[in-house]
């Protein structure tokens, strides 16, 4: 993976992603409850604070894992201008993400084929829908 590069623009925060999740009726009933009673202010500040804690309890794990994947861990962003610059090397990449993988607009589906050997997204992948049809296969 090629180092971060100067002329790589910082990415703003993006949007959260969304889930669906199926909870059984006496679940949801004690977490309205406890909206009820103020402890959370909705639904779902409960179910995100109790996902947060439960990272929390294996983030030990995570970590060992996301050395031992050589994964990224956050925001991982590609231009066309970072996409050629390992054109130029003569390299591709083997892109390993845990969080927001993100390649711009303005990567063509053929330089992200000639520069992307493979794609690895534990979260999410922004990219446009030529992008992600073109490394389809190659998206692990």
């Amino acid at each position: 993976m090629p180092p971060r590069t100067a002329h790589q623009a910082p990415v703003s925060k993006p949007s959260d992603e969304k889930i669906t999740i199926n909870i059984g009726c006496v679940d949801l009933g004690q977490i309205d409850l406890l909206v009820q009673e103020g402890f959370y202010a909705n639904r779902t500040d409960l179910i995100r604070t109790a996902i947060r804690n439960q990272l929390g309890t294996h983030s030990d794990v995570v970590r060992q894992v996301v050395s031992r994947r050589t994964l990224v861990l956050g925001i991982q962003h590609y231009t066309a201008a970072d996409l050629r610059a390992v054109q130029a090397a003569g390299e591709t990449l083997q892109i390993r993400v845990l969080g927001l993988a993100s390649i711009a607009a303005d990567v063509t589906p053929e330089l992200a084929l000639e520069t992307i050997e493979s794609l690895t997204v534990l979260g999410a992948l922004h990219a446009s829908p030529a992008v992600k049809a073109a490394l389809a296969k190659r998206i692990r």
